[in-house]
């Protein structure tokens, strides 16, 4: 934990992804999300991707035990014309069970968007908007966007703090 890089809500210690245990990684998202979670469109979005570090990071407690993750991946929207808008995919976000509502996952967000943007690159995740618009994002820009399988079209959220984004596109992996 030589890399810790803040302090979070209750305890909690954000620090970059590189060092954590990616196969702890993959337990938390696993008791977040299920097993079948690899099935979900969004997993498509990232097929053959690795995550930017520099625009993830987890989260640890006091005893260094991993309490949470944040992937963000390169993705790009494909417009009508063909051109490819470089997009960042931020997700998934998990936080162990005992440790929701603490303002975890909310700070490893912060984090991971105040990267996002020292790049220039717009993000776009799946989620709850109730929950991500206070952080800018909105299913205002994405109504002609398709994604590589089923997903609930509200859910599809870009962040307005980017540039303007193609009406309508395909978004996919960033190639």
């Amino acid at each position: 934990m030589a890399n810790i890089i803040a302090a979070g809500a209750h305890g909690a210690h954000l620090a970059p992804i590189e060092p954590a245990d990616l196969a702890g990684i993959e337990r938390l998202l696993d008791l977040a999300f299920g097993a079948d979670r690899l099935r979900r469109t969004a997993y498509r979005l990232r097929d053959g991707m690795d995550f930017s570090p520099e625009a993830s990071c987890v989260a640890f407690d006091e005893h260094g035990t991993l309490v949470g993750s944040l992937q963000s991946w390169p993705a790009s929207l494909i417009g009508e014309d063909g051109t490819a808008t470089p997009l960042f995919l931020v997700g998934p976000i998990a936080v162990m069970p005992e440790r929701r509502g603490l303002g975890i996952a909310r700070a490893m967000l912060r984090r991971a968007l105040a990267a996002i943007d020292d790049t220039g690159i717009p993000a776009v995740l799946i989620g709850d908007p109730g929950y991500y618009g206070p952080f800018g994002f909105t299913a205002e820009a994405t109504g002609g966007w398709s994604l590589p399988g089923p997903f609930e079209r509200h859910r599809l959220l870009a962040r307005l703090e980017a540039p303007t984004l193609p009406a309508v596109g395909m978004l996919g992996p960033r190639r």
